[in-house]
């Protein structure tokens, strides 16, 4: 069976582990980046890196992007356009508002090409262990033909048709940026009300609020280990597209504007801080109450 040759386009902090293991697997893969560098990079795992954009596309049945935001996939795809093949399937795996990828689809199909929105969510070691968890929207002959190649970064699921892949990521990321806060909040109290934060969150992690987001970040914030996994800007942004969805569909989500603030409240000076910095946050409204003893670790500015 001839694998189809694979355009892998953003070698970022997800980027690159996810682009890796499509190498791994044997898919040929060519790899961009706007910093050239960074795709040179996975020569050694078997990936052709390229220079120019037109270069890296122009052999690709399927094209996978994962950038930094929306404007940018749309500049991308934009620039891509002429060199691409036609009836190329186009993945987009970054995190966009659904008006986005509806722009995107729209555009691809106008130029003979089809497109899945494809978000992602697992954070790096996700990405590296491939075990993602990966939402399509698009058509499902388009969704049939890239389970293998989605197959081999995560688990991948069709939530309906294009836009809804973004939907369904910014369900994922309402709940993760608020049990990040409420952790927060848990193991702040318990440990300002002279409990072991550590003890509490052993004891009621077999029960209903056991959650991975108790297990990873919440262990993240008792070593006070902000190293980034996923930016706080990141979630900032992910944050304000929950809102102007909620907008679009005409419904208020008073828990997501909440969290939302907290994350602005940190942002200007811990942008590249992991998002379970939410801790810090909350920490500056309660001055003279901390978890743990450990000093931050934090990435430099």
């Amino acid at each position: 069976m001839t694998l189809p040759t694979l355009a892998f386009l953003g070698i970022g902090l997800m980027g690159k582990p996810m682009a890796t293991r499509l190498a791994q697997a044997g898919y040929p893969l060519h790899a961009w980046n706007r910093t050239a560098a960074k795709a040179e990079a996975l020569r050694a795992a078997g990936a052709i890196p390229h220079r120019d954009l037109h270069d890296a596309v122009r052999e690709a049945d399927i094209v996978i992007s994962i950038l930094e935001a929306g404007p940018i996939v749309g500049e991308v795809i934009a620039a891509a356009l002429p060199a691409l093949k036609q009836n190329a399937l186009w993945i987009d795996m970054s995190s966009t508002r659904q008006d986005e990828a509806l722009a995107f689809h729209a555009q691809l199909a106008q130029a003979g090409c089809r497109f899945l929105d494809a978000p992602v969510s697992g954070g790096v070691v996700g990405a590296e262990a491939g075990k993602l968890a990966i939402m399509a929207g698009g058509e499902t002959a388009d969704f049939d033909e890239a389970v293998p190649v989605l197959g081999a970064m995560g688990s991948p699921a069709l939530v309906g048709p294009a836009g809804c892949g973004q939907v369904a990521k910014l369900c994922n990321q309402l709940i993760v940026g608020a049990t990040i806060n409420v952790v927060a909040e848990a193991l702040l109290l318990a440990q300002a009300a002279g409990a072991d934060p550590a003890a509490v969150r052993e004891a009621i992690r077999g029960g209903f609020a056991g959650s991975r987001v108790l297990e990873v970040h919440g262990q993240r914030m008792l070593e006070r280990n902000f190293m980034p996994g996923a930016h706080v800007t990141i979630q900032l942004k992910d944050q304000r597209n929950i809102l102007a969805a909620a907008s679009k569909a005409g419904v208020t989500l008073p828990v997501t504007a909440l969290v939302t603030r907290q994350y602005e409240s940190i942002a200007a000076d811990l942008p590249t801080a992991d998002h379970s910095a939410g801790l810090i946050a909350l920490e500056r409204l309660n001055p003279g109450k901390r978890v743990g003893s450990e000093p931050d670790r934090l990435p430099d500015a």
